[in-house]
C-alpha cells in the first residue's frame, strides 16, 4: 500500500485536489455568490441562481482528474526506470516493490476509470465535447512520458500547461447559471464574469510559470539519469549553468508578473501582505539561491522551494472567503 501511494505521488495528488477544492469552494463561490449584483440599485443579492454542477458532479470530476493524474505518474515511472536508478536509486518502486506488469495494469486501470468518469460527467451535463479534455490529457501524459520528456523544453511546457488545465477545467465544469431579469443584473453579471476571468487567468499563469521553472530545475537535478536514457533536455544540451540561467530568466518573468498583480491589489491589504510575505520574498530567495547553485542537492532544495511557492499561491484562494 505504501509503495502504491508513493508510485502515484500522493503528495502531488493532494496539491491537485487542494487546487480543485479551493478553486470551486473558495474562488468561484466567493466571486459568484457574495452579494455582488443589483436589485433596487443596491448590492444586496446575487443574480446567479446556482452552478451547473452539483457536489456529486464535482466529486466525479475530482476523482476523474486525480485518477488520470495518478496514471500519468505511473506511466512516467515505467518509462523512467533506468533514469531513476541513477537519479533516485533509493526511491525506485517499479521492479522492486511493484512489478512492471503490475504497474502497467495500474496505469491502464486508473487512466480508463478516470476517462470513464470524465466522459460520464460530460454526458451528464450535456457537453459531450468535454470528453476530449480527458482523452487528450491521457494521450498527452503518455506522449510526455514516452517521448516529449526527453525533448528540449517541450516536455517542461506540456507539464506546466496540463497543471494549469486543472484550474481551467474546474472553472469550466462549474459554469454558473444566470438568472438575469433586469439590465442592472445583466451588467452586474457581466462585470462579475470579467473579474472571474481575469482572476482565473492570473492563477493559471502563476501555475504555468511556477511549474515550468520547477520542471527546468528538476531537469538540472536529474541530468545524470537523463543522460542514461539519451534525453535532450536543456541542461544536457547547454549545460547546468546555462540551464540555471534560463530558469532564472523565467523566475524574473514570474517576479514581474507578481509585482504587477500585487500592484493591482494595493488597496486590498490582506492580499497584498500575503503576496509579499508568502510569494514575493520566497521567490526572491529562490532566485538568489538559483544564481549560485551548482550541486544536485542545491537544485533538489530549489525544486522543493518552488513547490512551496506553488502551494502558497494556491492557498491564497482562501483569502477570497475571509
Amino acid at each position: 500500500m505504501i509503495s502504491f501511494l508513493k508510485l502515484i505521488r500522493y503528495k502531488n495528488l493532494f496539491m491537485v485536489l487542494l487546487t480543485m477544492v479551493l478553486t470551486k469552494y473558495a474562488l468561484l463561490n466567493s466571486m459568484l455568490f457574495s452579494n455582488i449584483s443589483f436589485k433596487n440599485y443596491t448590492l444586496i443579492h446575487t443574480t446567479y441562481s446556482g452552478i451547473n454542477s452539483t457536489h456529486y458532479q464535482f466529486i466525479t470530476l475530482t476523482f476523474s482528474i486525480l485518477l488520470i493524474t495518478a496514471g500519468g505518474y505511473i506511466v512516467n515511472d515505467i518509462f523512467d526506470i533506468e533514469a531513476d536508478k541513477i537519479n533516485k536509486p533509493t526511491k525506485v518502486i517499479i521492479g522492486k516493490s511493484i512489478s512492471t506488469k503490475s504497474a502497467w495494469f495500474l496505469y491502464y486501470s486508473t487512466s480508463f476509470l478516470g476517462l470513464f468518469l470524465g466522459c460520464y460527467l460530460s454526458f451528464t451535463i450535456k457537453n459531450n465535447g468535454y470528453c476530449f479534455i480527458f482523452l487528450g490529457t491521457i494521450l498527452l501524459l503518455f506522449l510526455y512520458s514516452k517521448f516529449l520528456k526527453k525533448t528540449l523544453l517541450i516536455g517542461n511546457l506540456l507539464v506546466a500547461v496540463l497543471l494549469g488545465l486543472v484550474i481551467f477545467t474546474t472553472v469550466l465544469f462549474n459554469e454558473p447559471k444566470s438568472n438575469s431579469n433586469t439590465i442592472f443584473e445583466v451588467i452586474s453579471n457581466f462585470g462579475t464574469s470579467i473579474s472571474l476571468l481575469l482572476t482565473t487567468i492570473t492563477y493559471i499563469v502563476f501555475s504555468l510559470l511556477t511549474t515550468f521553472i520547477r520542471e527546468i530545475v528538476k531537469d538540472i537535478e536529474d541530468v545524470n539519469g537523463d543522460l542514461k536514457i539519451k534525453a535532450k533536455t536543456l541542461p544536457i544540451l547547454f549545460g547546468r549553468k546555462r540551464a540555471s540561467k534560463v530558469a532564472f530568466f523565467f523566475s524574473a518573468i514570474l517576479l514581474v508578473f507578481l509585482l504587477i498583480v500585487l500592484q493591482s491589489l494595493k488597496e486590498k491589504y490582506l492580499f497584498l501582505i500575503y503576496g509579499i510575505v508568502c510569494l514575493l520574498f520566497p521567490l526572491l530567495y529562490f532566485m538568489h539561491k538559483l544564481w549560485s547553485s551548482e550541486t544536485k542537492k542545491d537544485f533538489s532544495t530549489l525544486s522543493n522551494l518552488m513547490k512551496t511557492i506553488m502551494f502558497f499561491g494556491i492557498l491564497s484562494m482562501l483569502l477570497f472567503i475571509i
